[in-house]
């Protein structure tokens, strides 16, 4: 008995981890207290931001989530007038996708997906790009209704 409870610190550690690895959610965690014009300028940057690394025309991108807040609508259409080709999230799709069995529902595209969030009672905002296996992130400070970048993009690959 003294061995396994000499144990439990570690076990609990390693449940604690386990939760970690878990799926996070994705999305706009803003809520309906954001600015009406912000989600537009955090997708402009987005936008300007992905054309930089990924060349509209020849990349498609391929989206892992539902886009219907007012971030990943503006995301979606911006990405479009760039000349970017989106296959919109599809539920049924992309469990067949998930099929390793199924050879005929490979995507070519990039899976995007997206998280937009804030701190708790600050005017801070984070915008962070799921791109297949790589993830750009950048904070802004939003005051009088508009939104500034607070840091330049980090990019990890």
């Amino acid at each position: 008995m003294r061995k396994l409870l000499g144990h439990a610190p570690l076990l609990f550690l390693l449940a604690g981890l386990a939760g970690c690895a878990s799926i996070e959610p994705y999305g706009n965690f803003l809520g309906a207290n954001a600015p009406a014009t912000l989600n537009e300028k955090l997708a402009a940057d987005t936008v300007k931001q992905l054309t930089v690394l990924y060349p509209p025309a020849s990349t498609r991108f391929d989206l892992g989530q539902p886009t219907p807040d007012a971030y990943g609508s503006a995301l979606v259409e911006s990405l479009r007038i760039k000349g970017y080709a989106i296959l919109e999230f599809e539920p049924d799709e992309a469990a067949q996708a998930d099929n390793p069995d199924n050879p005929d529902t490979a995507r070519p595209g990039l899976s995007l997906r997206y998280v937009l969030d804030a701190p708790a009672s600050t005017n801070l905002y984070r915008v962070t790009v799921m791109v297949g296996s790589q993830s750009l992130s950048r904070a802004y400070v939003a005051q009088n209704d508009t939104v500034a970048p607070a840091g330049s993009w980090v990019r990890k690959e």
